[in-house]
């Protein structure tokens, strides 16, 4: 009898947060009631408040469990993996290696990814955890990547935290452009022209390879 009560009370927990996923991600954290989640898990209120005291416990063990152990771990794993650690000819390469990875990655994510960034700039608690991770597991890989073009004379002799910076804002924001403001828009032009753009700012003047 305990099992099956368990696993009732796991199932109820489940829709609650499919629901709370569901509802975050259409209307956001602070436009979403507990009683709209209630209504789409087909709980009663009173239910979200036995597992969680607040509507923000809800939205924290949303966000941070499931990006820490399910999205951010399989993003480390795939991002070193498929596209750090691989080998490439030019750093032109590497960029559109970058960002097909990447974009195919937020598409099959995208639902809770939009959670995390609409409100990580507002919850302290979600931050410091993501941060870490990427200076710890991807900055070294990064930058490693950047140092070996800049060796063979292929990017300018910027320090590559810079380098990093503006390539991650230029595809990352070609990327979340696309799929928040016009996803009508021809992706695959966008994203050529933001790695022309990269190229041209980031080649050694003259020295560029012309495409």
């Amino acid at each position: 009898m305990g099992n099956q009560e368990e696993k009732k009370m796991s199932e109820k927990h489940r829709k609650i947060l499919e629901a709370a996923i569901d509802t975050f991600a259409e209307k956001g954290y602070a436009a979403t009631s507990t009683n709209e989640i209630a209504k789409k898990a087909g709980v009663a209120e009173g239910t979200i408040f036995r597992h969680y005291k607040t509507k923000k416990e809800l939205l924290l063990s949303i966000v941070s469990p499931t990006v820490a152990k399910f999205v951010a771990p399989h993003f480390v794993k795939s991002f070193s993996k498929e596209v750090l650690e691989g080998e490439y000819d030019s750093y032109e390469e590497f960029l559109r290696k970058l960002a097909y990875n990447r974009y195919e990655f937020i598409k099959q994510n995208f639902p809770i990814l939009k959670i995390f960034i609409q409100e990580v700039a507002f919850h302290e608690e979600f931050q410091k955890p993501y941060f870490n991770l990427f200076k710890e597991v991807i900055l070294p890989n990064f930058t490693n990547v950047v140092v070996h073009f800049q060796v063979k004379g292929e990017l300018k002799k910027l320090p590559p935290e810079t380098i990093i910076r503006f390539t991650i804002s230029t595809i990352a924001g070609t990327i979340f452009t696309q799929r928040f403001l016009d996803q009508k828009q021809d992706f695959n032009q966008e994203l050529e022209e933001a790695i022309s753009f990269l190229m041209d700012g980031l080649s050694p003047g003259k020295k560029q390879t012309e495409r």
